[in-house]
């Protein structure tokens, strides 16, 4: 079941430039497992040593945050849309 994940501009340069790219997975943890074995080395800047999604890397599934949902067991289904969002920090007086 394919899913389409939008990939934010820091991250473009693990697939090839592409804003968004079609993904199987059933749940979030499965996604980014499958995109990891599309794109290699985009994982580990999604999620920790521990396979913990990042603090600073916020999930959406069609516009609702996975951390108020089942977190990386999120469930998804054919024609979802995934949203990868880190967070940017800065800024100064």
């Amino acid at each position: 079941m394919a899913v389409t994940v939008r990939i934010p501009t820091p991250l473009r340069k693990f697939t090839g430039d592409q804003a968004d790219v079609d993904v199987d997975g059933g749940t979030i943890g499965e996604l980014i497992d499958n995109l990891e074995g599309q794109h290699a080395g985009i994982k580990e800047r999604i999620v920790d040593e521990d396979g913990s999604i990042r603090r600073f890397v916020n999930i959406y599934v069609n516009e609702e945050d996975i951390r108020f949902l089942d977190g990386p067991d999120t469930a998804l289904k054919e024609g979802d849309q995934v949203t990868i969002i880190p967070a940017i920090a800065g800024g100064c007086c």
